[in-house]
């Protein structure tokens, strides 16, 4: 048996006529496991000796189970060429041994598993390997590629284990399934002219302990987030909705209540009778001559009280009506012989039209703004920007697409409004 020791004899004789000494030596396959003791012996004329042959077969792979030749080479020292070379049988008892070890031991997923099952035979005769899986409440599906495996001593293999839940876990805590594998050997049934022997007994090792984790579909925070959402889609609906359209329809009631002044065929909005512009900043200057300081499409010019150091606050509006698709220009003039100091700038655009405004004053372009990104938007410096006579504040509008007022009806053109404050005085 590998791992185990035996011994056996043998005799030596000298049947020679001259004291001869000889020595033995093992060959053949056992020779790496078996020895002689002793190795040399010394004999007279007509006398023999018995000596030990002692084998040890290591218990691994590499000694097959079987019959193997044992010889011993007898060789004289004086005469060489009288070489004897006894042989006999030993047969070596078969053991099995089969390790196995699964790969990872534990794997994570939403429905399915996959494991590698390796597996080595250690043994010193072939087998053949066979799984069988075992899971308590049978709530897991099984399956080898392949499902059985036969093996050389000391050869290798790898088998996949898919292993598969009965139906997904939606919400909640992972779930664990705790299963075996019990590997079972089975001596290789074939005789030695190929046919096919009788079965040998299982040999069933120790099981392998193997786990599958089920991860839900949908974690736990998963179900915070979409109880917040909720959450907040009630309060919209039941405190912020009714609110905006609350404000919205006292809005609508406003303007149609107070509704902007139309221009006359000049493109001036008219001074009331008070001598006041409608959002303007005071007295229009020149008012009592009859005259506006405005000039252009849609551009009026508002007065002012005196503001000490030769300069007067004005204002001027230019409010602009475009179709859609069309492109238009409002201006406001800088009167003869005044400065403008310009230090404020106001751009409504209330009903949300979509499109490009471009305000310049004078030669200089000040800003390019898309529509759809303000519904009013504000500009303010501390040193004025100064335009003279003559000059103009222009803002030229390109309606792409009107947008819907606070009224919830969808405007027939844009709508857009500009509002420039600042200081208007004397040219020196």
């Amino acid at each position: 048996m590998p791992g185990g020791t035996a011994t056996t004899s043998l005799t030596v004789r000298n049947d020679s006529d001259i004291v001869e000494a000889y020595r033995l030596e093992v060959v053949g396959d056992c020779a790496a496991w078996t020895t002689v003791e002793p190795e040399r012996v010394s004999l007279y004329p007509g006398t023999s000796e018995t000596v030990t042959i002692r084998l040890a077969p290591p218990r691994s792979p590499q000694v097959r189970a079987g019959d193997v030749p044992l010889a011993v080479r007898v060789l004289p020292t004086e005469q060489p060429e009288a070489v004897r070379v006894p042989e006999t049988t030993v047969h070596v008892e078969e053991f099995r041994e089969l390790r196995a070890e699964s790969a990872p031991k534990r794997r994570r997923g939403w429905l399915r598993g996959r494991y590698r099952i390796a597996v080595r035979n250690e043994g010193n005769a072939p087998v053949r390997v066979g799984f069988t899986p075992a899971q308590p409440g049978e709530d897991l599906k099984f399956d080898f590629a392949p499902a059985t495996l036969k093996l050389e001593p000391g050869e290798s293999a790898e088998v996949v284990l898919k292993v598969r839940a009965g139906g997904p876990v939606w919400f909640g805590t992972p779930v664990t399934w705790p299963f075996t594998v019990e590997v079972t050997e089975t001596k290789d049934g074939e005789d030695g002219d190929g046919a096919t022997a009788r079965p040998e007994p299982e040999t069933v090792r120790a099981p392998l302990d193997v786990e599958f984790v089920q991860i839900p579909i949908f974690p736990t925070w998963l179900l915070a987030v979409l109880a917040a959402l909720l959450a907040l889609l009630l309060a919209w609906f039941m405190l912020v909705r009714p609110a905006v359209r609350s404000t919205a329809k006292e809005a609508a009631a406003e303007a149609a209540r107070n509704p902007a002044p139309a221009a006359d065929g000049a493109g001036q909005t008219p001074v009331t009778g008070d001598g006041k512009q409608p959002g303007g900043a005071g007295t229009a200057p020149g008012a009592a001559k009859g005259n506006q300081p405005g000039a252009g499409g849609g551009g009026t010019g508002g007065g002012g009280t005196g503001g000490g150091g030769g300069g007067l606050q004005s204002s001027a509006t230019i409010d602009l009506q475009t179709g859609g698709g069309q492109s238009k220009t409002g201006s406001y003039t800088v009167p003869a012989g005044k400065v403008f100091g310009i230090t404020d700038l106001v751009v409504a655009n209330f009903q949300g039209d979509e499109g490009v405004v471009t305000i310049n004053f004078g030669d200089r372009k000040i800003t390019t703004i898309a529509l759809e990104t303000f519904r009013n938007q504000d500009y303010h410096w501390v040193t004025p920007i100064s335009i003279t006579e003559s000059q103009t504040v222009t803002v030229q509008v390109t309606c792409a697409k009107p947008g819907t007022p606070a009224t919830g009806r969808q405007a027939q053109e844009c709508h857009e409004v500009l509002n420039v404050s600042g200081v208007l005085s004397d040219l020196r």
